[in-house]
């Protein structure tokens, strides 16, 4: 029988003739004899806090590794399909957004390898795509090619033990990612291509892998294959002297680390530490319908930010600054829109294990306990912990105007 005691832990133990002294701030306890054999005692063991965290961390190794190859794997998938990206690869979905046959590799080739390398637990996967549109008579072709850059990047790995898929495995793969999450049991969080647009264009998206355990982000890992391994605020987007291609990769409590996508050896990056809003440059999206450019130059101009916005596609934001490429990071979308957790999860934890800050403009952390939708207020802001304050406070400033003149 276990017993609570507040963030400790009790373990009832039926021990013959023996009585057990209790340490209940070490844990730690003496046996002693009994004159009576038949004398039951409580046994006691305590976990502090940050013990309980380690062994939770522990806990997530396996599934890191599997993340880790289960995103790079999609990279490559995904840095072909850019290489030589064709027309009808590019389609548009209900809403008008664009999803290429990437967007639906990368999804089966994720969920294909998770199933196969964790096996403990039933795969539960909130993502971004579903097999609705494939599963059309017109869509043929396009299922087939799909199956077929599947089962190529599958062959060209020789790390994959997966035997040649169908193209029912692989819609029934893509389908894996119908769960609606929650914040109850482990819920892997996925974008299969993370900025679609800006991997039509040929520029920055990202591969972006997390897992939630009983509703709170545990780890996450960005594949950013076009980010520069060398910092974006000294790099030439346009220049092919700069190595690409970036893997991000945390777990709770462990840290953020970067790595080429060709295998280099990890190393721990941390944010920026700059404390002077002048000094400090920031990122926001490529799109201006994915966030409003006027506000964040309105908030940019009352903390006296001198440099102009660095804007990209993708979570490849939140794995930039998690190395300290900048200091701020903001995003503002259109009045209405609701935002998913598969578009934050991997760059919030990549972001808070290096030291820095995820709020949303309220100055509330993210939660993503909540399905597949995060509740926010107005925005989301990220910074260090030292500029967070004076960010917070310019942003509310800036909405209140903004309001006001409206």
């Amino acid at each position: 029988m276990n017993t609570s005691f507040g963030q400790s832990s009790a373990v009832l133990s039926i021990k013959r003739g023996a009585v057990v002294h209790i340490n209940s701030r070490t844990g730690t306890h003496l046996h002693t004899k009994s004159k009576f054999p038949f004398l039951l005692s409580l046994s006691f063991s305590t976990t502090t806090p940050r013990a309980a965290r380690a062994t939770a961390s522990m806990s997530h190794h396996k599934q890191l590794a599997a993340a880790k190859k289960a995103a790079s794997v999609a990279a490559r998938l995904c840095q072909k399909v850019q290489t030589a990206l064709l027309q009808s690869d590019v389609q548009s979905k209900s809403d008008k957004s664009p999803v290429t046959v990437a967007d639906y590799g990368s999804q089966a080739i994720v969920s294909l390898i998770l199933e196969k390398e964790l096996t403990a637990i039933p795969l539960s996967l909130v993502a971004e795509e579903d097999s609705g549109d494939l599963r059309k008579e017109e869509s043929r072709e396009t299922l087939h090619r799909i199956t077929e850059l599947v089962n190529d990047t599958f062959a060209s790995d020789g790390t994959i033990n997966i035997s040649t898929v169908s193209e029912e495995d692989v819609l029934k793969a893509i389908d894996t990612g119908k769960s609606e999450g929650g914040p109850h049991g482990q819920h892997w969080v996925l974008d299969p291509i993370d900025g679609t647009k800006g991997f039509v264009r040929g520029q920055q998206y990202a591969i972006a892998l997390a897992l939630l355990d009983e509703g709170k982000v545990v780890l996450g890992v960005l594949a950013c294959p076009n980010l520069p391994l060398s910092s974006i605020a000294k790099s030439d987007f346009s220049s092919s002297e700069d190595k690409v291609g970036c893997l991000f990769f945390a777990e709770v409590g462990g840290g953020t680390y970067m790595q080429s996508l060709d295998g280099s050896p990890p190393t721990k990056v941390h944010v920026s530490t700059n404390e002077n809003p002048e000094e400090a440059s920031f990122f926001e999206s490529y799109e201006a319908a994915h966030s409003s450019h006027d506000l964040s130059s309105l908030i940019a101009s009352k903390l006296g930010v001198k440099a102009p916005p660095v804007r990209i596609d993708s979570q490849a934001k939140y794995g930039a600054l998690s190395r300290g490429d900048g200091s701020i990071y903001l995003r503002f979308p259109r009045r209405g829109y609701v935002e998913k957790i598969w578009d934050h999860a991997a760059g919030y934890i990549v972001v808070a294990e290096a030291g820095g800050v995820v709020n949303d403009a309220g100055g509330k952390p993210l939660d993503f306990s909540k399905g597949r939708y995060l509740d926010l207020d107005t925005g989301i802001v990220v910074t260090n912990q030292k500029l967070m304050p004076a960010l917070l406070k310019a942003v509310q400033e800036s909405i209140s105007e903004k309001a006001s003149s409206l």
